[in-house]
């Protein structure tokens, strides 16, 4: 494995818990040339709700092709969600890639936690379902003991796709720290419960996450017309790939929230001592190896359920609205997850009072008053860099910015994960400058407004 830089255009493989993408981007600029997508639901027949790693793999092929004869291809990145791992059995799955949703693994929860790391260890929390990839690969071994048997390698998601186009079995710290229970990023290696499992021979040495694969496998080559020798990342948490354009910036410590099915807090030269495993709160590990402090809750979920489906972009006269009437959204929409994981969301006051978008406003009024939540476990920074669709939510970042009184910049590129990934291929040195401050939203009564909120969310 090598680190290169890499010109010309790079396409990434941006596989999100609801969304997959394939996004080509030049790689000087790191501008949007094209960008294919589909559903990404997980399949519900079989041994248990699993992945569709078929139907993915047809979308990667077809569109590595088209993108390949359209535009060229120079290289490729590859991002994916979190807690997730396929186990192979030499060339193939020994069982599907189990859908973290799945709620099989609570039932080995017991025996689970009475051989799992304390959180000092691996500064990850205890999830629900399958979030801890420990609990999940756990539950497959005790509910599936003969096709276990026959599992020869247990590698992240991302390194999965890598495998599928390469053949090269690999592993990466971004995603093995990930609350997987799986790894210690204090010491960078894998943690005592690899061990106790006798697991060590399954889970490859990771690389660094910058090392590049290659060749594609000829097959690979022949169905998209690619170059064998084209070069394929070893593939990047995605989370994490939002973080890296911010690497190299010097003015620390920056939060970076990054949006999505998750919304998720990370401070880059911030502290683990504010780290609370109860309240969804736990250290990720970046693309240089260290720990980052995080904290999140599961926002693009809760949006949906809060405001509806195909909700209207909600305006300040809305949220102004919504603030003068006190009705408010209180957490959690989904149980189990975020700094109120007791929590069982409803409304205060009249919610059939509201407009769709006043909803809409609402829902974005919860988002900002979760992640000033999440910012006291993950700690604050000087700036608030907002990555994926809450950037282009004014309401959601202009009240960001009047509760934590700190300058909160909407990152303007709708590709910041995919460029994130992408950079890995193209060197960390490059500095990414800090996007422009929204102006904080300026209303009397908001600050009433998040104490009522978090009076009542307590």
């Amino acid at each position: 494995m090598t680190e290169v830089t890499h010109t010309g255009t790079i396409v990434v493989i941006d596989i999100g818990k609801t969304n997959a993408k394939l996004v080509a981007l030049d790689a000087a600029s790191g501008m949007e040339i094209e960008t294919l997508r589909r559903g990404n639901a997980p399949v519900a027949s079989g041994l248990y709700p699993h992945c569709d790693v078929d139907g993915l793999w047809t979308f990667i092929l077809d569109g590595l092709k088209s993108l390949h004869a359209r535009h060229g291809i120079g290289a490729i990145a590859i991002t994916t969600h979190g807690a997730t791992a396929a186990l192979l059995a030499g060339d193939a799955l020994a069982m599907p890639v189990l859908d973290y949703e799945h709620t099989g693994p609570e039932e080995t929860a017991a025996d689970y936690d009475a051989i799992r790391p304390d959180f000092v260890e691996t500064l990850s929390p205890r999830l629900p379902a399958g979030l801890n990839l420990g609990a999940q690969i756990f539950w497959q071994a005790t509910a599936f003991p003969e096709a276990f048997a026959g599992v020869t390698a247990i590698i992240p998601y991302p390194q999965y796709w890598a495998f599928r186009l390469t053949g090269r079995i690999v592993s990466e710290r971004t995603s093995l720290g990930c609350h997987t229970d799986l790894w210690n990023p204090v010491k960078a290696c894998y943690s005592s419960l690899v061990d106790h499992m006798n697991w060590q021979d399954l889970l490859p040495e990771p690389g660094a996450t910058t090392d590049t694969l290659s060749p594609l496998r000829p097959e690979i080559a022949a169905a998209t017309g690619l170059p064998e020798v084209t070069p394929v990342s070893c593939g990047i948490h995605d989370s994490n790939a939002s973080l890296v354009p911010y690497l190299s910036h010097q003015e620390t410590p920056l939060t970076v929230v990054s949006s999505g099915t998750w919304t998720i807090a990370m401070t880059l030269g911030g502290t683990t001592g504010r780290l609370d495993p109860a309240r969804d709160s736990l250290a990720n590990v970046d693309a240089l190896g260290r720990p980052v402090p995080t904290a999140r809750f599961m926002g693009g979920r809760e949006y949906t359920l809060i405001a509806g489906a195909n909700a209207p972009q909600p305006t300040s006269a809305d949220a102004i609205a919504v603030i003068e009437t006190g009705i408010m959204a209180l957490p959690s929409w989904v149980e189990g997850t975020g700094p109120f994981p007791n929590g069982k969301g409803g409304w205060h006051g009249n919610a059939d009072a509201l407009t769709p978008s006043q909803r809409a406003a609402a829902a974005s009024l919860y988002l900002a008053l979760m992640t000033c939540e999440t910012l006291t476990l993950a700690g604050q920074g000087s700036d608030i860099v907002i990555e994926g669709p809450l950037a282009q939510n004014t309401v959601y970042c202009s009240t960001l910015a009047a509760l934590t009184g700190v300058p909160v910049r909407p990152s303007r590129d709708a590709t910041g994960t995919a460029k994130g990934a992408a950079m890995l291929l193209t060197g960390l040195g490059r500095g990414t400058a800090l996007p422009d401050p929204v102006t904080p939203f300026d209303h009397p009564q908001i600050g009433a407004y998040a104490r009522d909120w978090r009076a009542r969310a307590r």
